[in-house]
Order: structure tokens, then C-alpha cells, then sequence
């Protein structure tokens, strides 16, 4: 399966507390050239009149993204995603020659000159944790399971450049690094833990957008990454 154009997100979850959706990749979160908004258009598809966000993705990025549907989850939410108890993990395909194949990203995240960001030596402010391991997929690629263990802009697309193995199809860190093309950006929001209420929640979303992710060579090594729980 290819992602349909026109479509914007699948609906994973819909209940009394919260709305969990898939992002297709290319979507903006906020309102963009004409596109209403995702929170706006998932409102306008439920039938909601509100609906809080709790975190974003950045436009190339697809997967999992959590809404609270009233006061009392956006709080209760809202205080796990700021304690960074909520588990949220990543897949990327990047680079096959990262300076190291797993273990942790650790750094503080400075601006560049470009607008974007970047890892430099790691002080008291601003620091970026991001834990992972990495497969081969071959053809010059390999598949990382990434788990930020705090929450900053740009940070798993950030590492993965650190350790020389930008995400392919990174307009931003990969560009200077891939001078073959790329169908997308290939990073996806691939599982989520949080508890609401009482209740433990675990969810997961494979990717169906992008040759590399629809590929044989990917669904032979994604079966490493299965249980990502009990990886990182």
C-alpha cells in the first residue's frame, strides 16, 4: 500500500478521551498554502469541536500523533509528555556507516546558521537525549529504531546527522549528504506508551508510504524492531 493522494491521515484510535492518527508524510501540522491545518481537518473528519494537541511532527516526518479530546486528558497527557514518561519511538532509514551502530546521541541543541540545528559538546541547557540501534538494509542503507528520551525540534533528524547517517530524504540534514533522490523524508513515528485514567495504552503504526518502507529488504529487518518495548 502506497499513501493515496488527497488523504491526509489514517484514524488509528477514537474514543471518549483521545484521537490517535497516522500523519501521511508531506502533511503540515499547522495551517499551510491553503490546507486548513491537520487538528482542523481531523476535527472537520470525527465530528469534534475540540481538540487538543499534545505533541507535532515535522511535515516530511509521518506517523503517530495524539490528540486529547477534554480538559481533564490534556492535563493528564500533557504532564506525562512534559515529564517525558510517555515512550515514543522512531524509525528512519539512513546512512550505512554511522560512527557507531547503537547506544545514545547526546548533545546540546544549537541553532545553525542555516535555521536549522545542530549537536555540539554537551552542557547544562538545551541537552538532547536520543537512545537507538540500527540494522543493515543494504544498497548503502540502514534502518535505525530511535527513542528521544527528551523532546526537542528536530532532534532524532539532528542525531542521525551526528552520527553521520542523516535521514534519506532529509531536505534540511540529509540534502548535502544523498545526491540520489528520494520519494520522502524517511522518518516515521512508529510507537507510542502512555497511560490514561488508569489504563496502560501501547500502540503501533508500521509505515505505508515509501519504496524503502514498502520494500522486501525493510520487512525482513523491521522484524528486529517488532517489539520495540523491550529494545530500548
Amino acid at each position: 500500500m502506497d499513501c493515496e493522494k488527497n488523504v491526509f491521515f489514517r484514524l488509528i484510535e477514537h474514543n471518549e478521551d483521545f484521537v490517535l492518527i497516522s500523519k501521511n508524510p508531506g502533511v503540515h501540522f499547522h495551517k499551510n498554502d491553503g490546507f486548513c491545518g491537520l487538528c482542523a481537518c481531523i476535527k472537520n473528519v470525527i465530528g469534534c469541536s475540540k481538540l487538543y494537541p499534545l505533541h507535532r511532527l515535522d511535515t516530511m516526518t509521518s506517523g503517530l500523533i495524539l490528540f486529547a479530546k477534554n480538559r481533564s486528558s490534556v492535563k493528564e497527557l500533557a504532564d506525562q509528555f512534559a515529564s517525558q514518561s510517555i515512550e515514543k519511538y522512531y524509525l528512519a532509514i539512513g546512512g550505512n556507516k554511522p560512527v557507531k551502530k547503537q547506544g545514545r546521541v547526546i548533545g546540546t541543541m544549537v541553532r545553525s546558521r542555516r535555521g536549522g540545528w545542530k549537536l555540539m559538546a554537551l552542557v547544562e541547557y538545551n541537552r538532547a537525549i536520543t537512545s537507538f540501534l540500527s540494522a543493515g538494509l543494504g544498497n548503502g542503507f540502514r534502518l535505525y529504531l530511535c527513542k528521544p528520551l527528551t523532546g526537542k525540534t528536530h532532534q532524532i533528524r539532528v542525531a542521525l546527522k551526528a552520527i553521520g547517517a542523516p535521514v534519506f530524504g532529509d531536505p534540511k540534514y540529509g540534502k548535502a549528504v544523498y545526491d540520489n533522490g528520494a520519494d520522502r523524508g524517511y522518518l516515521h513515528s512508529y510507537a507510542l506508551k502512555f497511560s490514561l485514567k488508569g489504563k496502560e495504552f501501547k500502540f503501533i503504526d508500521t509505515p505505508v508510504c515509501g519504496k524503502l518502507f514498502l520494500s522486501e529488504e525493510f520487512k525482513r529487518t523491521f522484524e528486529k524492531f517488532a517489539d520495540p518495548w523491550n529494545l530500548l
